[in-house]
C-alpha cells in the first residue's frame, strides 16, 4: 500500500470512527433522555390517577355514610340476621341493594355480617342488576375483588343502628383498564387477569412480564416492540393485586430517532466529506516531502551517487531535520568514498609500478598502454564507468606476469614452445589475482582477453569478432603499438611509423580495423596523444610520428562502427 494511501487512512479513519462514535453516543444519550422522560411521564400519570382516586374515595366516603344510615336497609339486614334461611328477608335486602345500585350506578353491592360472611348481594349483568350467589363469599372491605372473572374496585362501610353493629355494606365498581391513558395490565400473584394492550393475548403478556415480578421497573419485549413497565403506586388494590402500566419505548423514541437519523445523515456526510478533504490535504503535505526524499534515494540506487537535499524547501521540521541529517551522512560517505577511491587509484598505480619494475626495458609500459587506450576510448565516445574500466584494465593488463618467472620474461633468446605456453598463462593468472577484489570486476575481461585476436587466433579462449569485449579490443591495439615501439633485451624497438604500418597490416586479423583506423587518426594529431616511447631514437618526436603516417588530422572525437 502506498505511503499516501496509508497516511490518508491513518488520518481519515480515526476521524470517521470518532465521528461515528460521537453520533452513536449522542443517539444513546437522546434515547436515554427519552426513556427517562417516559418514566417521569408515567410517574406523573400514576400520581395523577392516585390523586383522582383519593378524591373520589373521599367523595364516596361521604356518600357511603348516608347509605349506612338507610333505615330500610338496616331493617332488612336485621331480618336476615334473625333468620339467615329466610328467602323473603334476603329478597327485601336485595331490593334495597338494587335500588341503591340503580340510583347510584354501582356494579356490585354486597351486605355481610360482622364477621364478613356475605348475607345478600347484587351484581350488574348488562344494563340490569341481578342477584349474586353469596355462597362462601367474603368480600374485602377495600381494594379489588374478582367475581365471575371480573374485577371490581370495592369500598365498604359499617351498618350501625345506634350502638349496635349490624354488618358491612360493600359497594363496587367495575375495574376498567380503559380509563388509563396508557396501556395497563392487572395481575394477581403473578397471573395476569386482564390487559389493555390491543391485539396481544393475555398469556403472551403474562410470559413477557415473567421477569418483572421482582422488579418495580422493567422493560419487556412484545411483538418486536419494547415497553417500559411501572407499577401503579398510591392506590390500594388489595392483597396480591398489582397494576402495571406499559408504555412503548419504541413509539416514544421513534420520532426522535428519525430526526436524529436525518440530522446525523446530513451532518455525518458533511463531516466525513470535510474530514476526507482535510485528510487528503494533510496526507499530501506529509507525503510530498517524503516522496521527494524517496525519489532522490531511488536515483541514488540507480546511479550509486548520494544526492544532496535542498533543506530550504522542506516545509516540515522533521523532513528538514531528516534532510540535513542525510546530507551530513552523505557528505561523510562521499568523503570516505573519495578517500577509498584515492587509495584504490594509488593501489592500482603501485601494482602497475611493481609490474614494470621487474624489467627496466618495459618501465612505463602499463601507463602508456593505459593512456593510449583512454585516448582511443574517448575518441569513440566512451565515458564514465566504461572509460574508467578501460583505464584500470590497461594499467593491470599484464599483472599476471607477476606469476611468471623472471628467467622467462627476461630471456634474451627465442622461447621454446613450452616457455611460450607458460607466458601465455599470464592473462588467466591476472584474472585469478584480481577477481577476488570487487573494485576490479569491471576490468577483468580486459585483463584476461586482451590477447584475443579479431580472427579468433588469439588466446586464452580463442574468441573472435564481437565476442571479444570492446575494452579488450582497444587495449590490444594500444598494447601492441607500445610493445613494438619499446626496446627489449632480444630486439630493438620499431619506429612509430613502422609500428602503425604493422597495425594496419594486421587489421582484420589480429586487430579490429575500426580501432586501428581511430588510432592511426589520433597519431596524426600534433603533440599530445602519443607520448614519446621509452627507447625511441634521439630527436624523433610525436610530430615526426604524425608526419610518418601521412599527417592526417581528425577531430578528437570520431565515429567508428564495428568497434
Amino acid at each position: 500500500m502506498r505511503l499516501a494511501t496509508r497516511t490518508f487512512l491513518w488520518s481519515f479513519v480515526p476521524c470517521a470512527v470518532l465521528l461515528l462514535g460521537s453520533f452513536w453516543a449522542i443517539q444513546k444519550l437522546a434515547e436515554s433522555t427519552v426513556r427517562e422522560r417516559l418514566r417521569s411521564s408515567l410517574r406523573e400519570t400514576h400520581a395523577s390517577i392516585a390523586r383522582v382516586r383519593s378524591k373520589s374515595e373521599l367523595q364516596n366516603s361521604r356518600l357511603l355514610r348516608v347509605l349506612g344510615e338507610n333505615a330500610a336497609l338496616q331493617a332488612g339486614v336485621q331480618l336476615v340476621l334473625a333468620d339467615r334461611s329466610s328467602r323473603e328477608a334476603r329478597l327485601a335486602v336485595e331490593d334495597q341493594l338494587r335500588e341503591i345500585g340503580t340510583t347510584l350506578g354501582f356494579d356490585l353491592l354486597v351486605v355481610s355480617d360482622a364477621e364478613g360472611a356475605a348475607l345478600a348481594g347484587m351484581i350488574r349483568a348488562g344494563p340490569r342488576l341481578a342477584g349474586l350467589d353469596i355462597t362462601r363469599k367474603h368480600p374485602p372491605q377495600r381494594g379489588l375483588w374478582t367475581v365471575e372473572e371480573r374485577s371490581y374496585q370495592v369500598v365498604s362501610l359499617p351498618l350501625e343502628q345506634g350502638d349496635k353493629h349490624l354488618g358491612i355494606l360493600s359497594l363496587g365498581e367495575y375495574f376498567d383498564l380503559s380509563e388509563f391513558s396508557t396501556p395497563a395490565v392487572l395481575s394477581r400473584r403473578g397471573k395476569v387477569l386482564k390487559s389493555s394492550l390491543p391485539g396481544i393475548p393475555v398469556p403472551e403478556v403474562e410470559a413477557a412480564l415473567e421477569d418483572c415480578r421482582q422488579r418495580a421497573e422493567c422493560e419487556v419485549r412484545l411483538r418486536q416492540e419494547t415497553y417500559l413497565s411501572l407499577p401503579l403506586e398510591g392506590s390500594y388494590l388489595g392483597d396480591g393485586y398489582l397494576l402495571r402500566s406499559l408504555q412503548s419505548v419504541d413509539a416514544a423514541r421513534g420520532p426522535v430517532r428519525a430526526i436524529l437519523r436525518r440530522v446525523f445523515l446530513l451532518a455525518g456526510l458533511g463531516a466525513l466529506l470535510a474530514a476526507g478533504i482535510l485528510s487528503v490535504l494533510c496526507s499530501r503535505s506529509i507525503v510530498k516531502p517524503l516522496a521527494g526524499v524517496v525519489s532522490h534515494l531511488r536515483e541514488t540506487e540507480q546511479t550509486g551517487l548520494l544526492p544532496e537535499f535542498d533543506t530550504r524547501q522542506a516545509a516540515m521540521l522533521e523532513i528538514h531535520e531528516l534532510s540535513e541529517s542525510f546530507n551530513r551522512a552523505a557528505a561523510a560517505i562521499r568523503e570516505v568514498r573519495r578517500q577509498v577511491y584515492r587509495a584504490y587509484v594509488e593501489f592500482v598505480d603501485a601494482l602497475a609500478s611493481a609490474l614494470d619494475a621487474r624489467d627496466g626495458y618495459t618501465a612505463g609500459h602499463s601507463r602508456r598502454v593505459s593512456e593510449f587506450s583512454c585516448a582511443i576510448a574517448e575518441a569513440l565516445h566512451i565515458a564514465g564507468e566504461d572509460l574508467e574500466a578501460i583505464r584500470i584494465g590497461a594499467l593491470l593488463h599484464d599483472i599476471g606476469k607477476i606469476g611468471i618467472a623472471d628467467s622467462l620474461l627476461q630471456k634474451p633468446g627465442r622461447l621454446t614452445p613450452e616457455e611460450l605456453e607458460s607466458i601465455r598463462q599470464h592473462p588467466t593468472i591476472g584474472r585469478r589475482i584480481l577477481e577476488g577484489v570487487h573494485g576490479f570486476r569491471a576490468c577483468l575481461p580486459i585483463v584476461e582477453l586482451h590477447h584475443e585476436n579479431w580472427d579468433g587466433s588469439g588466446y586464452p579462449e580463442g574468441l573472435c569478432g564481437e565476442a571479444i569485449p570492446r575494452g579488450a579490443r582497444i587495449v590490444k591495439v594500444a598494447d601492441a603499438y607500445d610493445a613494438m615501439t619499446t626496446d627489449r633485451t632480444y630486439r630493438k624497438g620499431r619506429s612509430p611509423a613502422e609500428a602503425i604500418a604493422v597495425l594496419e597490416q594486421y587489421a582484420g586479423k589480429q586487430f579490429v580495423p575500426a580501432i586501428v583506423s581511430v588510432f592511426v587518426s589520433l597519431a596524426g594529431i600534433a603533440g599530445k596523444l602519443l607520448p614519446v616511447p621509452a627507447g625511441e631514437r634521439a630527436g624523433e618526436t610525436i610530430q615526426s610520428l604524425a608526419e610518418a603516417v601521412g599527417g592526417a588530422h581528425l577531430p578528437p572525437r570520431v565515429e567508428a562502427k564495428g568497434v
